[in-house]
């Protein structure tokens, strides 16, 4: 069994016991239930922002601590005084050491658009995601089949959420639907969580015009962003490159700048 069957097989089983704790008609009473949702897509189109999706998140199952002791508070903030178009939060608490909490704490400090990242495989999470106060909600193809996909997505725009879909395969996207809004292409493997950035460019032509293009994970470096705008990606998921600094805001706000600065020099070139 390898990482991400183990991740989903103990998703099942937290599932059950969250909706028993808390039922639907509980989470429907929370204050973010009827808010109206920040969009994600009309944040990456802006142009006087990078794109950059910054990630909130303590630890991963292949490098264990990434920063444990960090606080949404301070980074989430320090994150969108950077420049950051919008926050990504993870929620899974066994493998990534993240807790809703997070997110609804995020959602307190932020008007931005935050996605919940997690291994969404049943409507109850969907709902939750609103609870707590996302905007998007992630679906990874490798996770979902057609059907569960769609059903998920459906379920996700009837409450004013936007749908990001995971692939990290070109056969992936024959799982796409219309009620998708954007499409991340996963540079890690969630078999072996080895990381190539190189599957973002590979997959950037095969992706369908309407889809808004988001590149997530091994993401390191400006010069790599600039690469992949050119390729079509309007969206940066970036986690562990700012996480494992003493200060994640800090390093979010100089990948802006020499962003900033390629992309000047480009336009002067041109």
């Amino acid at each position: 069994m390898n990482i991400l069957d183990k991740i989903v097989a103990h998703k099942k089983r937290e599932v059950e016991t969250r909706r028993e704790l808390y039922p639907t008609r509980l989470l429907e009473q929370s204050i973010y239930y009827q808010t109206q949702a920040v969009s994600l897509v009309k944040y990456l189109l802006r142009e006087d922002k990078t794109g950059i999706i910054a990630e909130f998140k303590r630890r991963s199952p292949s490098k264990g601590d990434i920063n444990p002791y960090a606080t949404v508070e301070s980074v989430s903030i320090g994150y969108m005084q950077a420049g950051a178009s919008a926050l990504s939060v993870l929620t899974d608490e066994p493998f990534f050491g993240g807790r809703n909490a997070d997110l609804t704490e995020a959602r307190k400090f932020n008007f931005c658009p935050i996605l919940r990242k997690d291994f969404v495989i049943d409507p109850y999470q969907v709902i939750e995601a609103r609870s707590i106060g996302a905007d998007v909600v992630l679906l990874i193809a490798e996770c979902l089949d057609k059907a569960k996909l769609r059903e998920l997505a459906t379920l996700a725009k009837s409450l004013g959420l936007e749908v990001l879909m995971e692939v990290h395969s070109i056969g992936q996207l024959d799982k796409l639907c219309p009620e998708v809004d954007l499409v991340g292409v996963n540079n890690r493997n969630l078999e072996d969580f080895s990381v190539d950035v190189g599957t973002s460019f590979e997959l950037a032509e095969a992706i369908p015009a309407p889809f808004i293009k988001v590149s997530e994970s091994g993401i390191s470096a400006a010069e790599t962003i600039v690469d992949l705008r050119q390729a079509g990606f309007r969206g940066f998921l970036i986690g562990e490159h700012f996480m494992k600094t003493a200060h994640p805001s800090r390093t979010c706000a100089q990948m802006i700048q020499e962003i900033q600065g390629l992309r000047g020099r480009l336009v002067e070139q041109t």
